[in-house]
């Protein structure tokens, strides 16, 4: 048996092999509900066989919403249509995940195919927040830097959806800290200028990424899976780096986080993003070897072989598979063959079985 479709546990929850779906904006909601659209794209891979189905970025307030298309769990309401999408995937074998995230002065946004442009207040666009007032880009407007207040409600907002999250069924909890999003944006000193607790030193600015996890521990079961997506780096000079990636790492394996997701940018519009197959695992590795903690690799892994060779040679714990899983959903399923291991297939599939 290959080690990419070997299982995999944590704590209390047993992926059935180790290639996840990462988290991909679909742009598809009204109001923040899940609909159908939804119940078949993440059930479509969990029929393809993922040991892992992590939802999209999740905003857990309306104003955290990168785009006003994007999935919310800032309603009770909500609930019910996830629980729906949870309970399918369950019944294939796979385990349900959510990425809780709030975009910062990235929000507010039309979707791709309406634009994509910043929403203005008349286009039902709403104010940003961030760490400090300053605008991610030239054409963007210049966000509200958060006070203490809004820094509380922020932590609220995420301990509340964790809430939600558990009512839903989910049974892995990632808090998105990665590509230039509100957490992101404090890590950073490219966004985070502040001069009080959250700015500054390196310990001022994971702060609130350290608040956050606290208040969703309070919430979140211990025996269930908690991860954490970073940008290990912001491959700009000056900005958050692997050094100090690795010594965050550390720090959140103290704090109770089971798996760091390794990404990479997304500070700051002018990053030389050096972009090719597997360019993301190095950080992986690092990370994994150095903080001593579960890690998973992302980014332009789209080949079985490639992705049991990180395995392999002990770069990642998990396989974090994107927009392969768009062209490709059966990923899971194609890749038994191309390993010579064998996988359970859906009964209703099985006649396609080579």
């Amino acid at each position: 048996m290959s080690k990419l479709l070997s299982p995999l546990t944590i704590k209390n929850s047993t992926f059935k092999n180790r290639i996840a779906i990462s988290p991909m904006c679909m742009y598809s909601s009204e109001n923040g509900f899940a609909n159908d659209f939804h119940l078949v794209h993440l059930g479509s891979f969990a029929l393809g066989g993922a040991g892992l189905i992590i939802q999209e970025a999740t905003a857990v307030s309306p104003e955290g919403r990168i785009s006003n298309g994007d999935l919310g769990i800032y309603n009770d309401e909500h609930i019910v249509m996830l629980k729906k999408i949870n309970a399918f995937i369950d019944q294939q074998g796979s385990v349900a995940a959510i990425q809780l995230a709030h975009a910062g002065r990235k929000a507010g946004f039309a979707t791709p195919w309406n634009g994509g442009k910043l929403l203005r207040e008349n286009q039902g666009g709403w104010a940003t927040v961030a760490p400090s007032p300053v605008a991610f880009s030239t054409s963007d407007k210049t966000p509200l830097a958060l006070d203490k207040q809004g820094i509380e409600k922020v932590i609220s907002d995420f301990k509340i959806a964790a809430l939600r999250a558990l009512q839903a069924d989910f049974k892995v909890v990632e808090i998105h800290a990665a590509h230039g999003y509100l957490i992101h944006q404090f890590l950073s000193p490219l966004s985070n200028l502040r001069t009080d607790d959250y700015g500054g030193s390196f310990e001022n600015r994971i702060r609130l990424l350290l608040e956050i996890i606290a208040a969703v521990k309070t919430v979140w079961p211990k025996e269930l899976p908690l991860f954490v997506r970073i940008s290990a780096t912001d491959w700009v000079e000056g900005g958050w780096n692997i050094v100090e990636s690795v010594k965050l790492s550390s720090i959140l394996k103290n704090e109770g986080v089971d798996l760091i997701d390794c990404s990479s940018g997304g500070a700051v519009a002018n990053a030389k993003i050096p972009v090719a197959p597997g360019y993301q695992v190095p950080f992986s590795e690092r990370i994994k070897k150095e903080a001593n903690i579960q890690t998973g690799a992302v980014g332009l892994i789209t080949e079985a072989k490639q992705a049991e060779a990180i395995l392999q040679n002990e770069q990642a714990d998990l396989i974090l598979i994107a927009r392969e899983a768009l062209r490709n959903p059966r990923f899971a399923l194609n890749t038994a063959k191309k390993l010579g291991d064998t996988i359970e297939w859906p009964q209703q599939y099985r006649r396609a079985m080579l």
